[in-house]
């Protein structure tokens, strides 16, 4: 079986909901990286196969966002788009359905990606299309809605949403409200020091963001980063519920981006004259009780483990997506770790706290960054894990090329 090459990693600054890239739609930013993508690889794009995007918050603005996208962004309309959705896991999903792709000879070239615009995520009806006979018609939020409705309340009873189940894991794993606040700072300084080195000037598309009245702006750097958070500052923030150790300082933000890279077969390279950044060396995904979410990472690695002989001191770099603080400690938790073991190797420069977490562009987000920081350090394998809403878990190792 061939393996699946990553090539030409990008990503957009991450927009704060509401916030610089609050103009764009969702499928002007996934052109945008799809044009990167080609840039920066220099590859003919009659010779790309596919173009396979994940969104998580979809509608009828841009249906198949991949098909959509390319379109959008000049390709040739012989190539062909589909759109992926594993809600957190989407982004990650539409790199491991290309890898499928390139591995059993479907293809040859696949471009992956994901995008979200939280900021553009609209309400909508379901009683108009046949209309009302007494009464107002109710207009959901689809970004409330989609996480109250993430599992059948008629099996698992009603879930009021993601920190409901955020707050269930630090009842279970004994997280404290202090050790989730020092995690979120830690991220937030992770991320801002990362910028100042300038970590991320390789992998960041700066984007040109238009204005109603004056000439557009350049967008060209992560917004929702707080460098001056302390867990002193975040411990002055407000519990959502009451008693509990979820913030709004110690969990992910809602976020606009996208992010994209090639799979290619590696046979292909040479011919294409493309350089590989990396490899996706293996991928599982596995289900857990909704009500306990964040915990998905810790089954997903079991078996990711078990089927390669892998082990956490194989592992140069260890990327678990923050979706709140006390998920990714309960993760650690039950990973056996501790926490200021793994420390000089976990998310090292920052995550979902701090970067933000655009539902659909998170996964490969977080690959773009681990494959330039694998290069940096000149290491070799790292692990990127994913907690999904619904109540799944999903894992993939990333070896450096």
């Amino acid at each position: 079986m061939r393996r699946a090459a990553l090539v030409s990693p990008v990503r957009t600054p991450v927009g704060a909901f509401g916030g610089a890239l609050r103009p764009l739609p969702a499928h002007d930013l996934a052109a945008e990286v799809v044009q990167a993508v080609v840039a920066r690889s220099g590859i003919d794009p009659s010779r790309i196969d596919d173009v396979g995007f994940a969104q998580s918050y979809a509608n009828s603005e841009a249906p198949c966002i991949g098909r959509w996208a390319a379109l959008h962004a000049g390709l040739p309309v012989e190539v062909p788009g589909f759109q992926t959705d594993r809600r957190c896991g989407g982004g990650l999903q539409s790199v491991v359905t290309a890898a499928m792709m390139v591995q059993t000879g479907a293809a040859d070239v696949v471009l992956a990606g994901g995008v979200e615009s939280m900021s553009g995520i609209e309400h909508y009806t379901t009683g108009a299309r046949w209309g009302s006979k007494s009464g107002g018609l109710a207009l959901h939020d689809r970004l409330d809605r989609g996480r109250e409705r993430a599992q059948p309340r008629e099996r698992f009873g009603p879930i009021s949403g993601m920190v409901e189940t955020a707050e269930n894991l630090a009842v279970q794993y004994d997280i404290t409200r202090e050790d989730a606040d020092a995690f979120a700072a830690r991220s937030h300084q992770r991320a801002a020091r990362a910028w100042e080195s300038g970590a991320f000037d390789a992998e960041v598309v700066p984007i040109e963001v238009p204005r109603r009245r004056s000439a557009p702006v350049c967008f060209d750097m992560d917004e929702g980063i707080r460098p001056d958070s302390t867990p002193e500052t975040l411990a002055r923030l407000r519990a959502i519920r009451p008693g509990g150790t979820v913030t709004a300082g110690n969990s992910s933000q809602q976020n606009d981006a996208a992010a994209a890279c090639l799979v290619v077969a590696e046979d292909k390279l040479g011919e294409l004259g493309l350089e590989p950044m990396g490899f996706l060396h293996s991928w599982t995904v596995t289900g857990c009780d909704p009500a306990t979410m964040g915990i998905g990472p810790v089954p997903a690695v079991a078996k990711l483990f078990d089927r390669t002989g892998f082990t956490f001191d194989d592992l140069d770099l260890i990327e678990v997506n923050e979706a709140f603080a006390c998920q990714v400690l309960a993760v650690l938790k039950g990973w056996g770790l501790k926490h200021d073991d793994v420390a000089d190797r976990l998310n090292v420069n920052g995550s979902g706290i701090s970067l933000g977490h655009p539902i659909g562009a998170t996964g490969v987000r977080i690959l773009t960054t681990v494959l330039h920081e694998l290069r940096r350090r000149e290491g070799r394998y790292a692990l990127e894990t994913m907690c999904i809403g619904g109540g799944q878990g999903m894992a993939a190792l990333i070896e450096a090329a």
